[in-house]
C-alpha cells in the first residue's frame, strides 16, 4: 500500500547545485520480496513491528531523507517519482521532485527494523543513484523478479540524510561506450568489419610493463603476462590462487601484494578476445605468454541459473563454455569437476572504454560463491534502472550503452541464414517490424558480438529472454516485470554480424538463455535483432 507525501514536505533550494560524485566503491546487492521467485533450470525478511530505537522520552527517533535528481548535464529534473520502500513494514512512501529537482520525505524510522530502499522513476528516463551518507549504499534489489537499482539503508541512521541523489538518463545518454570487436575482414555488406561499430582500439593495444604484467590500453586493466602460470584446477582453487597472487610469483616484480589480483569476471575475460585471431584468439604482439589452448579459462561469474557452473571462455577461438563442449569433456565449466585455467587481472588506469558490469550481485536471491568473485566485487560500468526506454515507435533506447534497438525481437525470423538476416536488417525501415520511427533502409545494422553481449544482465535466475519478455515468475508464464522486448525467443540463437575466424563459414551467435557466445554455421536458420 502506498501513501503519497504532500508537496508541503518540499523545501525550496537555491539554483546552485553541487552534485555529489557517484560512490564508486563496491556495494552489496539484495533481495526484498523473495516470495514468488524460484530458481529455474539451467539453459544447456525482514522482521515485523514498529521502530525500536527510541530516545530518552520513549518517542520513536525519525529522520528525513532528501536529495536531488538531475540529468547528465546537471540540469534539475522535476516530476520524478521517488519511492521509499520500508522492507520491515512492506510499505512504500512516494513523492515527486519539484522544479529544482529536489525531494524530501520525513518520518523514516531509525535503528532496528529500519531497512529502507529508495528508487526513482519517470517515463522516458533511466536512473542511477548515488549517496554520500556512510550508512547508505548503491546496489540491486530483487522485487519479485524486477531488479531495481536503489539506494539502500540496511539501518536508517539517526540523522537526516541530505544526499540521496539520482542522475537521470534520456534516450541517447549512456553510462559507457562499447569497443570494436577486432574484426579485420568483411564477409558481407553490413557485417561487423564493414560497419566497424564501437570505439576503435588504441594503436598500441597492449603494453608490456617489463615486470610480469601487461596493460590493456583499451580497458585500462592490468593482466598477468604469463597466462599459463597456474595449473588448470577447479573453480574454487583457482579463485583462491588469484586472491593470493603477489609479486615474486609467476614472474611478477611489480610490487603487488595478495588481494590486489583477482579472477576476471566474464566481461573482463571477454575483453581479451580478438575475433580476427585464433590459436590464440588474442591480438598478436600482445606480449602474453603460455596461453592455454587445451583448456578453457575460468571467469569469476557464476552462471546464476545453475550455480554449480561458472562462465568460461576458451582462447583457441574465443568461444564461451557453458556445459560440455566436446565428446571427451575437455571443455566444461562445472566448478567442482572441471579443470580450467586461470588468467588473473587487476585494476589499472583509465582505458579508452570501461567494461560493463555483469549485473550479478551478492545478497539473498543473488549470491557470492567465494571471496573475490564477480558478485562480491561487482566491477564495471554500472547498469541503470530502468535500463531500457520504450520510445513508443517500435524502438528501445538503452541508457547503459546509448544504443537503439528494434523492440520486436522475433521479426527478423527463423528460416533466415546469416546472409539473409543481414540483408533483412540492411533493408529494415519504418513501416516494418512495428517501426513508426521514420527510419530508412541502411540506418539499421545487425549487432556485432560486443553489442549483442552488452544486452545481458546476469542477475536473473531464469532464461534472460524471458526477463526481456516480462516473464520472470517461477511459472514461466506470469509476467511480473514490465515487457522490454516483444517476444525475445527463449532457448534459441541470435546472430551477430561477427564471423568466426576459426571457420569463416560460421558466425558468432548469442544464446538467448545464458547470453553466452557460440559459433553457428552461417547456413543455419536463426533470429536477428537490429540496432543503430
Amino acid at each position: 500500500m502506498q501513501r503519497s507525501v504532500s508537496s508541503q514536505s518540499f523545501h525550496p533550494v537555491s539554483n546552485r547545485f553541487r552534485i555529489l560524485e557517484r560512490i564508486s566503491a563496491k556495494t552489496t546487492g539484495f533481495l526484498l520480496l523473495i516470495s514468488g521467485v524460484a530458481l529455474l533450470g539451467a539453459c544447456g525478511g525482514g522482521g515485523n513491528g514498529s521502530p525500536t530505537n527510541n530516545d530518552t522520552t520513549g518517542a520513536p527517533v525519525l529522520n528525513k531523507v532528501s536529495g536531488l535528481v538531475v540529468d547528465k548535464s546537471g540540469t534539475p529534473l522535476s516530476g520524478v517519482t521517488i519511492s521509499i520502500f520500508h522492507h520491515n513494514e512492506k510499505t512504500t512512501v512516494t513523492t515527486t521532485t519539484d522544479a529544482n529537482g529536489f525531494y524530501s520525505v520525513s518520518g523514516q524510522s531509525t535503528g532496528l527494523n529500519s531497512d529502507y530502499a529508495i528508487y526513482a522513476g519517470k517515463t522516458g528516463f533511466g536512473f542511477y543513484p548515488s549517496v554520500g551518507d556512510a550508512a547508505g549504499s548503491v546496489g540491486k534489489l530483487d522485487f519479485n523478479g524486477l531488479y531495481r537499482t536503489v539506494i539502500r539503508f540496511l539501518s536508517m541512521p539517526g540523522h537526516d540524510v541530505t544526499n540521496a541523489n539520482f542522475t537521470a538518463l534520456r534516450p541517447g545518454d549512456k553510462m559507457a561506450s562499447l569497443p570494436q570487436t577486432g574484426q579485420t575482414t568483411s564477409y558481407a555488406s553490413g557485417d561487423d568489419y564493414s560497419v566497424r561499430a564501437g570505439v576503435a582500439w588504441p594503436g598500441t593495444r597492449f603494453t608490456d610493463n617489463q615486470n610480469g604484467t601487461v596493460t590493456d590500453n583499451l580497458t585500462g586493466l592490468v593482466w598477468l603476462k604469463n597466462a599459463g602460470c597456474f595449473t588448470p584446477t577447479n573453480w574454487a582453487t583457482a579463485l583462491t590462487a588469484a586472491n593470493q597472487l603477489a609479486s615474486g610469483q609467476c614472474g611478477l616484480t611489480d610490487g603487488s601484494t595478495a588481494g590486489q589480483w583477482r579472477m576476471p569476471n566474464v566481461n573482463e575475460l571477454e575483453s581479451l578476445v580478438d575475433v580476427s585471431h585464433i590459436n590464440p584468439a588474442v591480438s598478436s604482439g600482445s606480449a602474453f605468454t603460455n596461453i592455454n589452448l587445451t583448456a578453457a579459462y575460468w571467469s569469476s561469474t557464476t552462471y546464476t541459473a545453475l550455480p554449480s557452473n561458472a562462465m568460461a571462455i576458451r582462447f583457441s577461438d574465443g568461444r564461451w563454455i557453458n556445459g560440455i563442449d566436446s565428446a571427451d569433456g575437455s571443455f566444461t565449466n562445472n566448478k567442482n569437476s572441471s579443470a580450467n585455467s586461470l588468467w588473473v587481472v587487476k585494476s589499472g588506469g583509465t582505458g579508452a572504454i570501461q567494461i560493463l558490469a555483469t549485473g550479478v550481485y551478492d545478497s539473498q536471491g543473488g549470491a557470492s560463491f567465494g571471496v573475490g568473485d564477480d558478485a562480491s566485487l561487482q566491477i564495471g560500468a554500472p547498469l541503470t534502472f530502468p535500463r531500457f526506454i520504450d520510445n513508443s515507435n517500435g524502438t528501445l533506447s538503452d541508457t547503459v550503452t546509448g544504443l537503439t534497438w528494434l523492440k520486436k525481437a522475433d521479426c527478423i525470423k527463423l528460416k533466415q541464414s546469416w546472409t539473409d538476416a543481414i540483408t533483412a536488417v540492411n533493408t529494415l525501415a519504418s513501416g516494418q517490424c512495428g517501426l513508426t520511427d521514420g527510419s530508412t533502409a541502411g540506418q539499421w545494422r545487425m549487432p556485432n558480438r560486443s553489442e549483442m553481449l552488452s544486452l545481458s544482465d546476469r542477475s536473473p535466475t531464469f532464461p534472460q529472454a524471458n526477463y526481456f519478455n516480462g516473464i520472470p515468475g517461477a511459472d514461466g508464464v506470469t509476467a511480473v516485470n514490465p515487457t522490454i522486448f516483444n517476444n525475445f525467443i527463449a532457448f534459441d540463437y541470435y546472430w551477430t554480424s561477427t564471423t568466426n575466424a576459426a571457420d569463416i563459414d560460421q558466425a558468432w551467435t548469442i544464446y538467448s538463455c545464458d547470453f553466452g557466445v557460440y559459433n553457428v554455421a552461417k547456413t543455419d536458420s536463426r533470429y536477428s535483432l537490429a540496432v543503430r
